[in-house]
């Protein structure tokens, strides 16, 4: 690859990121807010109305409001401290972090709507799954 290849293509790369820059820093903005707005919707009685409707909501919620694992110890402490149980607990945690409906449309600039739509709407069929067979496996190993 010569010097101008590798101009050009670093030039290339980086009008793609400008691109898509300002998609992402919404993205960002957007799921912060809906974070900080978790707390409240469990107050509010989304949640506690048994255990497959809470793990649905709990999915719906956590789809929303995408956010980092690092994060989701405390998060989960939290929940569990709102009364929450665990498949709830753990269904909301996997969607928060493997779902996200908010930042689809700078996944879909990136990889394209048919890809984005269906990573996000298998991750949320998978994150009941998932999250229901943990705990039961966790259920039947203590």
């Amino acid at each position: 690859m010569t010097k101008a290849q590798l101009l050009a293509s670093a030039r290339k790369s980086l009008r793609g990121f400008g691109r898509l820059a300002p998609i992402l820093v919404a993205v960002l903005l957007l799921a912060s807010l809906l974070v900080d707005l978790v707390p409240r919707l469990i107050h509010m009685g989304i949640l506690g109305h048994g255990t497959l409707a809470d793990m649905l909501g709990a999915d719906l919620i956590g789809s929303l409001a995408t956010g980092q694992p690092i994060v989701s110890h405390l998060l989960a402490g939290e929940l569990s401290k709102a009364g929450l149980d665990l498949y709830s607990i753990t269904t909301f945690i996997v969607a928060w972090v493997t779902v996200g409906f908010i930042p689809m449309p700078a996944e879909a600039a990136a990889l394209g709507w048919r890809f984005a739509l269906w990573r996000n709407v298998t991750a949320f069929a998978f994150a009941l799954l998932i999250s229901g067979l943990t705990v039961t496996l966790l259920d039947w190993l203590s």
